[in-house]
């Protein structure tokens, strides 16, 4: 089982994989309508962190690539989201 501080801590790499390339950011920074600086200053916000999964969640290609280096099975991203808040399983 995963708990929260494992969850945030795969939600941040997954903050820092947006990060690393300026285009995924700018679509990132785009449809959330947050502001770089924004971004920083919130980065370590759970809340936040929980929007990034839930972001990445969307393009099964994009939580494959962050995956990969994490050396972690693409599950564990949605297994992350489920231990952040505004969570709310499927019925």
């Amino acid at each position: 089982t995963m708990n929260g501080a494992e969850a945030e801590r795969i939600a941040f790499k997954a903050l820092t994989f947006l990060a690393a390339d300026a285009e995924r950011l700018g679509r990132f920074l785009g449809s959330t309508g947050l502001a770089p600086q924004e971004l920083r200053d919130k980065a370590d916000d759970p809340e936040l962190l929980a929007g990034v999964l839930d972001y990445l969640l969307i393009d099964e290609a994009m939580v494959i690539e962050l995956c990969r280096p994490l050396a972690v099975p693409p599950g564990m991203v949605s297994k992350a989201r489920g231990q952040l808040p505004g969570y709310f399983p499927p019925m």
